[in-house]
Order: C-alpha cells, then sequence, then structure tokens
C-alpha cells in the first residue's frame, strides 16, 4: 500500500523582513536572548562593520566591508572613499533601505570620527565610530 500524503501549503513570511536573532553579550561572549527588529538591525550592522570582507569562508563575498585596503593609505584618499565603502557594505543587506547624514570629521592626526545614519526598514538608527588610521 502506498501512503497518502495530505501537504497544506502556507504563506510564509517574506524572509527579507524577519529579523529575529540571537542577542549577543560581546563583553561576556555570550548569547544572551533573542532579540528582533531594529535591536537585530543594529547587531547586524556592526557585525558587518566589524568583518572583513572576503576574510571568512563562511561568509558570501557579499557580506563585510573591505576596510584593510586603507591600512596605510593617505587621509585624503580615506576620507575621500571611506563612505562609499561603507555604504556598500550595508546595502547588501535588502533590511537596509539607505545610509545618511555621512560625516567625517578629524580629530586628532591619526583618527577620525565618522557619524551615519541607516534607514531600515524598521526604522533610522545613528552610528558613531572613531577610527584610528
Amino acid at each position: 500500500m502506498i501512503p497518502q500524503f495530505n501537504f497544506k501549503v502556507t504563506e510564509l513570511e517574506d524572509a527579507n523582513t524577519i529579523s529575529l536573532t540571537y542577542g549577543l553579550d560581546l563583553k561576556n561572549k555570550r548569547i544572551v536572548r533573542k532579540i528582533d527588529d531594529i535591536e537585530a538591525m543594529e547587531q547586524a550592522i556592526f557585525k558587518i562593520l566589524s568583518t572583513e570582507r572576503q576574510a571568512h569562508v563562511i561568509y558570501d563575498d557579499s557580506y563585510g566591508v573591505e576596510l584593510e585596503r586603507f591600512i596605510g593609505k593617505d587621509i585624503d584618499f580615506i576620507k575621500s572613499d571611506v563612505e562609499r565603502t561603507i555604504s556598500e557594505a550595508l546595502l547588501a543587506d535588502d533590511r537596509i533601505l539607505s545610509i545618511t547624514n555621512f560625516t567625517i570629521n578629524d580629530l586628532v592626526k591619526d583618527s577620525l570620527h565618522i557619524e551615519f545614519e541607516v534607514n531600515t526598514v524598521y526604522g533610522n538608527i545613528s552610528m558613531k565610530s572613531e577610527v584610528n588610521v
């Protein structure tokens, strides 16, 4: 006798808008709880900007940012290209709609203060970072 199966087709939520993930406690190197929406996006942005593109085989070629190429480069070159580099890295995530209000300021001889706003499907996230160059 051949078994008969009844399949129920259900609508699945668009995979591009699902953001439920594990929340990381970076200080204690632990997963502490599940996070969703804007908090998950903040973590995703942090992870993208902390991962050098094409340095880890676990990620595909579009994940991460190419910041190592700035090592040893002139500060003017870095200032002229860092916005494009960060925007390209973040816009690979289809939950991120745009990068706006990008500003770069010299703090000291070897560091830059970078600020920008990430517009996501869950809301806007303000980012600030001091980068040693």
